[in-house]
């Protein structure tokens, strides 16, 4: 099993709230963010941006699995952005939606082979999986008073 972890910590309330993001490996390390970063368009970080990142990076390396195996060839370049929607929903945010837009380069195969290795990555990363609902969630909590 494979684990990694991240983290975030908060001080204050929503709005005028501040906070800051880290990840094990260190790539983030105390990264700001806020609600002005979260839904105001403001320069930062956010968790949906971070989601988004998260999954394009999956994808797009299972991609580069998925056309190797099927094809015997490799990707000469893979590009991926993906886009995360969140909408109001209830008192409430919820994110329904992410869309991937893929353009990629593989010399030697087709058009038809390179939807379909795409659409079997996008089943088939484990990012995908999460935000499809294949995911267990556990929680852990400590009260300090």
């Amino acid at each position: 099993m494979i684990k990694r972890n991240a983290s975030a910590h908060w001080s204050g309330g929503i709005k005028e709230g501040k906070g800051s993001i880290s990840t094990g490996s260190g790539a983030l390390s105390d990264q700001p963010y806020g609600f002005n970063t979260r839904f105001e368009d403001k320069p930062g970080t956010n968790p949906e941006e971070l989601i988004g990142a998260a999954h394009a990076g999956c994808f797009t390396m299972a991609l580069s699995k998925v056309i190797t195996d099927q094809t015997g060839k490799e990707a000469e370049a893979l590009e991926t952005k993906a886009t995360v929607y969140m909408d109001k929903e209830g008192d409430g945010f919820a994110v329904k939606r992410v869309h991937l837009e893929l353009t990629g380069r593989v010399a030697g195969i087709d058009e038809e082979a390179f939807v379909a290795a795409a659409e079997a990555a996008k089943a088939n990363c484990p990012i995908s999986k999460l935000l499809e609902g294949g995911a267990e969630i556990t929680l852990e909590t400590t009260f300090e008073g």
